[in-house]
């Protein structure tokens, strides 16, 4: 009887120790505003806007894009398009996200890709300044032409 009441205690101060640790871990990080739009040239492929999707977990992060300012002349297949997009690091640096992620992209729809990888400290606010995607071979790159709205990522 002895045996059976300490391991139902054991057992019981393992359950709380457990639930104490989950309600004390620190929660995934959380970036804001958690989409934006920035204008992007990119040259004789053409203008326009992109929307940028951000995501957080710690010290990984991603970002997600489709911009009209590049349609696909073809049809693309899933994970055809290799992107990097870079971004102003705290108003001086610059970081980068990688990937080559895409959905299918059909002939004349805008270019979508992502999730784009990258690493983020606490604190890191990241503004789009430009974004080069290569596709059968031919890298078009696009430079932001207006400020990223609602404004940069904060994470």
């Amino acid at each position: 009887m002895r045996h059976g009441r300490f391991a139902l205690g054991s057992a019981l101060g393992a359950g709380a120790l457990a639930v104490s640790a989950l309600v004390l871990a620190p929660a995934a990080g959380a970036v804001e505003p958690q989409e934006a739009s920035i204008g992007f040239d990119c040259g004789s492929f053409g203008s326009g806007t992109a929307t940028l999707k951000a995501a957080q977990d710690g010290t990984a992060a991603t970002i997600e894009v489709s911009t009209s300012a590049i349609t696909a002349p073809v049809d693309v297949g899933a994970g055809a398009v290799s992107s990097e997009l870079t971004l102003t690091k705290n108003g001086s640096g610059s970081t980068a996200f990688t990937g080559n992620s895409n959905p299918a992209i059909p002939a004349g729809s805008p270019v979508s890709t992502g999730p784009l990888n990258g690493t983020v400290a606490a604190g890191d606010s990241l503004e789009a300044k430009s974004l080069k995607i290569v596709v059968f071979g031919i890298t078009v790159t696009c430079n932001a032409t207006s400020a990223q709205s609602p404004g940069p990522f904060k994470f």
